[in-house]
C-alpha cells in the first residue's frame, strides 16, 4: 500500500507553475509526484498529463512501472483503460496520462497538454525542455538526482519564478529499514553521500567514465566481440553486457540485469544468444564451470594486482556508445564514482555499489585490449597517475 509521506506533504505545498524537485536516492520523488498526478486525473475531467523521460525504455523500467504499480496496488487500475500500444491511460473522468521519451521528437514538438512531468530532467537537453514547457498550460514538474549542474541551475533557477525543493530518504517514511541502513552505511564516501544521501549538488570530477554516447540500436555492421558477466543472486543482480566493435569504437548493450538467477538460468540465457566468448567473474570458478557444462564458451576474467584500475583505464581509452534500451547500464555509468575520503578527496578506488554492469563491461573489455587500436586519450583528471604503458 502506498501512503502519504513527508515527501508528499512537501510537494503539496508547492504553488508555482514550474516545480523542480531534486533529491537523493529513495526519496520518493517520482512516486510522490505520480501519486499527485493520479489524484489530479481522478478528480478533474479531461486533463492531459504527459510523463516524459529520456527514452521509452527508461520510462518502461522507471516511471511507467511505478505508475502501473501504484494504480494496481491501490485498486485503481482497469486493464481496458490502458492503451499499451500508445502508453496512454484514460481515467473515468476523461483525463489521460501519456508516457513518451524525448527521442520521439514529433511528440516533443507536438500537441499541447495541461500538466507535464519530466522524470530525471538532468538527462534531457534544454531545447527539448523548452519545446515541451511552452506547450504546457498549467503545471510543469521536474525531478532529478543532483549528480552535477545542468540547465536547471544555469538557465532557470534564480532567473524565473519557480518552486525548488530538495528531498532525501528521511522524507520517505515508507522506506524499508534495510534500505535506510544501506544508504547510511555509505556516509564515508563523501561525494556519494552528498548527492544520494543529502540530495545536494554533486561534483562531476568523481565520475569514473565520461562522454559516452547513446544510440537507438546496434548497427547491422557491428561485430559482436564479447559478453561480460558479473554474477549476482539475492541482493545483487546478475549483469550481462554484450560488447560490439563498430567504426573504431565499442557499443555496449545490456542483455541481463536480474536478481535470483541460478547458474542454470544464466547458462540457458547465454546458450540462446548470438555466439561470442563470455568473460565472467573469476571469483566464481564453480559458477563458470557449471555454465561451461551447459555448452557456453566461457572463461574467467584475469585478476591480479591493480587489475581493476588497469581495466578501468582500458575502458577510459575507448570510444563507447550505449543502446538506449540499456537502462540499468546507463544508470550505473552515470553514477559510477571514485571513492572519496571524509574531506571529499578522490582516492584511486572505485565504489562497490551500482557497479554490476560496470564490472561486467570491464571483464569483457579487458580481453579486447590487444585486438583494436586505442581511439582516444586517457582522461584521468589527476587519478591513476602511476598507470602507464597499459594496452
Amino acid at each position: 500500500m502506498f501512503v502519504k509521506t513527508t515527501a508528499t506533504e512537501k510537494l503539496l505545498e508547492l504553488t508555482k507553475r514550474i516545480r523542480g524537485v531534486a533529491g537523493g536516492t529513495s526519496a520518493s520523488k517520482t512516486i510522490s509526484i505520480l501519486m499527485l498526478l493520479i489524484g489530479e486525473a481522478q478528480c478533474y475531467p479531461n486533463k492531459i498529463i504527459s510523463v516524459v523521460s529520456e527514452s521509452m525504455p527508461h520510462l518502461r523500467k522507471g516511471a511507467m512501472r511505478d505508475f502501473i504499480n501504484i494504480m494496481q496496488t491501490q485498486g485503481y487500475f482497469q486493464d481496458n483503460l490502458w492503451n499499451r500500444t500508445d502508453s496512454i491511460y484514460k481515467f473515468e473522468t476523461g483525463s489521460i496520462m501519456e508516457f513518451f521519451g524525448v527521442e520521439s521528437w514529433e511528440k516533443v514538438k507536438g500537441a499541447r497538454r495541461d500538466i507535464l512531468f519530466i522524470n530525471e530532467a538532468n538527462h534531457i537537453d534544454f531545447n527539448s525542455y523548452n519545446q515541451m514547457e511552452v506547450r504546457t498550460k498549467e503545471v510543469v514538474w521536474l525531478d532529478w538526482n543532483p549528480e552535477n549542474e545542468f540547465w536547471w541551475y544555469t538557465d532557470i533557477l534564480g532567473k524565473m519564478d519557480v518552486d525548488f525543493i530538495t528531498l532525501t530518504y528521511i522524507d520517505n517514511e515508507a522506506l524499508d529499514e534495510r534500505i535506510v541502513q544501506s544508504i547510511e552505511s555509505r556516509r564515508g564516501n563523501y561525494n556519494w553521500w552528498k548527492v544520494y544521501g543529502l540530495g545536494e549538488l554533486g561534483e562531476v570530477e568523481s565520475r569514473i567514465y565520461k562522454d559516452w554516447t547513446t544510440i537507438d540500436s546496434i548497427p547491422h555492421e557491428a561485430n559482436l566481440r564479447r559478453y561480460g558477466l558479473d554474477f549476482g543472486y539475492t541482493n545483487d543482480p546478475t549483469a550481462i553486457v554484450g560488447i560490439y566493435y563498430y567504426n573504431g569504437g565499442y557499443i555496449l548493450d545490456e542483455v541481463c540485469y536480474k536478481s535470483g538467477m541460478t547458474n542454470l538460468d544464466i547458462g540457458d540465457l547465454l546458450i540462446n544468444l548470438p555466439s561470442a566468448l563470455v568473460i565472467g567473474d573469476s571469483a566464481e570458478p564453480k559458477s563458470i564451470d557449471e555454465i561451461k557444462h551447459k555448452g557456453v564458451n566461457i572463461i574467467g576474467a584475469s585478476k591480479g594486482k591493480d587489475s581493476v584500475l588497469h581495466g578501468i583505464q582500458n575502458i577510459q581509452q575507448q570510444r563507447i556508445s550505449v543502446t538506449t534500451n540499456s537502462t540499468n547500464l546507463l544508470k550505473e555509468y552515470r553514477n559510477y564514482l571514485w571513492m572519496t575520503d571524509k574531506e571529499g578527496k578522490i582516492i584511486n578506488e572505485p565504489q562497490e555499489f551500482l557497479n554490476h554492469c560496470m564490472d561486467a563491461t570491464r571483464y569483457g573489455m579487458d580481453t579486447l585490449r590487444s585486438l583494436e587500436p586505442i581511439t582516444q586519450p586517457l582522461d584521468i583528471g589527476g587519478v591513476l597517475p602511476y598507470i602507464v604503458g597499459v594496452g
